[in-house]
């Protein structure tokens, strides 16, 4: 029987400048649902990479005095360098400058042509260089500014070839009133339809004088808007991830897209409807995120507001940096980001609450036991505590809800460190009537640090993986994670997985 099938996308990221922590974000949580599914023992295919080519990566590498391929290479590097430092599991790193990609481009938009969804015409309309949009009446700021980047908008008018949008308004009606959870979380559904509903208009496939992109195959006068060229990747990158392989048909349609808000448009309206033109099955979901804010403020390499994610993966790790962006911002939503909270989480959660849950865990068993777990019964008031919990987390991951999940699993951590409290294990050492019970006290403690653990290991898999060496469990998957099925023996002593002062302890 095959397994079940799970494909999950980021958006690519612009290569007009550096990584920064907005993008870490989502790739992190894009992670987590890979490697959960992998637990789970699905079919698992995760990509990401880098958009490549258009007018803001021309713009940058002028301004750099470089060749945009050259800004390409450069930028695109750094990008593949940050998936590793973030523990990121990706499949795939397609950049959209891949022969392959643009070969595959050019043939679906042919088919698109084919079909009978592709014009010529003449566009006129405001412009964001930096958006790489053109901007409808409702999407145009006060003082004919761009919402996103706050810059005025230019005046384009020019001769190009037309994506038949319009003609897809009553089929994208109906994906939507069909699949109510096409587009997550709800009130991006509702922004999305709300745009629907004022009616699509044409827009344009194709550009003219931006030399930096695909040649249109029918016209090398001008070259693909880079919105299509981008959009393509998620399905591209499938024909030719694999050497020699076709992976289009295992894995699309992708079961999760994640995109930031910002981008929402062409994910949602533009992205199903090329797909319908070019007669391919849509995604199954889209997830739109929010903001990092600082200061109130999006996180933005044009805004020169960033936080540097490698630095706080030196200094920290990467679980630490995993752990906040998907705790303290809850995912979907905007939330603000700073050093001040980020340190708070990392004390009063990781290391106060997990980390000091581990380590006196195990340096009970060590103190009362001699590192070995007690083989008994287990509590049934803890056992009740944790019944249902991997399916409730796989129900909240089903849905993308990653913070969510990430609290009804810390909820547990909490109430393990309660229990520690109320069973008191050192006053019952201090007794050799009750021997017994501290047994069981020990073993029921150390088969919840289990379960947690294994459950835990889509968002601190370093951390994990160094846990479970020491508690003598090497079964990771979904299904070791309900509370008693673990069996364990004996434990190793542990360093402090959440240092409270990371220097010192490197």
């Amino acid at each position: 029987m095959a397994r079940p099938a799970f494909y999950v996308t980021t958006p690519i990221y612009y290569v007009n400048a550096a990584p920064h922590l907005g993008h870490a974000y989502t790739s992190i949580a894009a992670d987590v649902l890979a490697r959960h599914h992998r637990q789970r023992g699905d079919d698992v295919f995760f990509l990401t990479g880098t958009d490549e080519h258009g007018e803001p990566v021309a713009l940058a590498a002028a301004a750099e005095g470089v060749e945009p391929q050259a800004l390409a290479d450069q930028n695109a590097e750094r990008f593949r360098a940050l998936m590793p430092q973030l523990e990121a599991s990706n499949d795939f790193f397609i950049r959209t400058s891949d022969e392959q990609h643009v070969a595959a481009v050019q043939e679906i938009l042919e088919r698109v042509k084919a079909n009978g969804y592709v014009f010529e015409g003449t566009y006129e309309g405001w412009y964001c260089p930096r958006c790489a949009d053109f901007k409808t009446a409702q999407e145009v700021a006060e003082g004919n500014t761009c919402p996103i980047h706050g810059i005025e908008l230019t005046r384009e008018n020019e001769q190009n070839w037309f994506f038949q949008l319009s003609a897809f308004q009553e089929r994208l009606e109906e994906l939507f009133d069909g699949q109510p959870d096409f587009v997550q979380p709800k009130t991006r559904y509702n922004e999305a339809r709300s745009f629907l509903a004022g009616g699509l208009q044409d827009v344009s496939l194709s550009r003219r004088g931006i030399d930096w992109g695909i040649p249109v195959p029918w016209d090398p006068d001008q070259t693909i808007y880079v919105w299509w060229d981008a959009l393509l990747n998620y399905y591209t990158a499938l024909t030719y991830a694999e050497p020699g392989a076709d992976l289009t048909e295992r894995f699309w349609p992708a079961n999760y897209q994640l995109i930031g808000k910002d981008i929402l448009k062409f994910h949602a309206i533009y992205w199903p409807a090329l797909l319908m033109a070019a007669d391919l099955p849509v995604p199954r979901h889209l997830f739109v995120h929010g903001f990092l804010l600082m200061d109130g403020e999006k996180m933005s390499k044009s805004l020169g507001n960033v936080l540097d994610p490698f630095a706080v993966i030196e200094r920290y790790g990467a679980d630490a940096l995993r752990f906040y962006l998907l705790r303290d911002v809850p995912f979907g939503s905007d939330g603000s980001v700073s050093a001040a909270a980020f340190e708070a989480r990392y004390e009063n959660e990781l290391a106060n609450e997990y980390g000091n849950l581990a380590a006196r865990t195990i340096a009970m068993v060590h103190r009362y036991r001699e590192g070995l777990v007690p083989a008994v019964p287990l509590d049934g008031e803890l056992a009740s505590d944790f019944e249902g919990l991997p399916e409730q987390v796989a129900a909240l991951i089903d849905k993308a809800e990653v913070t969510q999940a990430l609290e009804t699993i810390w909820e547990r951590v909490r109430r393990c460190n309660q229990y520690v409290e109320e069973r008191a294990p050192w006053t019952l050492a201090k007794d050799e009537a009750n021997s017994d019970q501290l047994d069981v006290v020990l073993a029921s403690l150390c088969e919840a640090l289990r379960s947690l653990t294994v459950l835990l290991v889509p968002w601190l898999p370093a951390s994990a993986e160094k846990l479970l060496g020491a508690l003598g469990a090497s079964d990771d998957s979904f299904a070791a994670a309900a509370f008693g099925s673990g069996s364990l023996a004996a434990i190793e002593k542990i360093e402090p997985m959440f240092p409270k002062d990371p220097d010192e302890a490197s």
